[in-house]
């Protein structure tokens, strides 16, 4: 019986713990700024950074992470959408950073994802359910990343398809304007051959 307690409260504690290693957030960094985020790790604990830039500019920002002794453990540089997985090699703050310092003008909206497990010694006793039970949310944390990659794709084109759509029917009324110009032009243009010019 007590066995059965113990098992029921690990689930319980493993199902209350478990999405609170997983957070979304989405940022806007402004041109020429830089935004750093920090996570406190222990020695094989792993955290996986995944981010994506829905808006702003060329769709492109510069992203590293490194550890407490300044040692870059993973960088992009103007990436539109990545993703960095580490296992911590010592404790302390790993610091992860999103920089839009290269831009002068446009600011970037970026949505990122943070999710890591806890390393747990293969010594201790973990119940069957218990392992399977984290398997399951790291599936679906995976799952969650994914949609999430997903709506922010869709943002990005429905944007770039209403902005084509926008300069197509500009560019029409600019045709139309230049056609009826034009037009009225040699209306006038021919009606002069036509006029007859009287000497006095």
């Amino acid at each position: 019986m007590s066995r059965l307690l113990y098992t029921l409260s690990t689930v319980f504690s493993v199902l209350v713990i478990l999405p609170l290693l997983a957070s979304g957030h989405a940022i806007e960094v402004a041109a020429g700024k830089k935004d750093c985020f920090f996570e406190d790790l222990h020695v094989h604990d792993k955290m996986t950074v995944s981010y994506q830039v829905g808006g702003g500019g060329h769709l492109d920002i510069d992203f590293w992470l490194s550890d407490p002794n300044g040692k870059i453990l993973g960088k992009h540089i103007r990436q539109d959408t990545g993703s960095v997985s580490i296992t911590a090699a010592v404790d302390g703050r790993h610091e992860y950073c999103f920089s839009n310092q290269m831009s002068a003008i446009a600011d970037k909206i970026v949505s990122f994802n943070v999710h890591g497990v806890i390393y747990i010694d293969e010594d201790e006793a973990v119940a069957p359910i218990e392992r399977e039970i984290r398997n399951l949310a790291i599936g679906l944390t995976s799952v969650k990343d994914e949609q999430e990659y997903i709506v922010v794709r869709e943002r990005t084109h429905r944007n770039t398809a209403e902005s084509t759509n926008a300069r197509v029917k500009w560019w029409s009324v600019l045709q139309a304007i230049v056609i009826f110009v034009v037009v009225a032009w040699q209306i006038y243009y021919l009606k002069s051959f036509f006029e007859v010019k009287r000497i006095i």
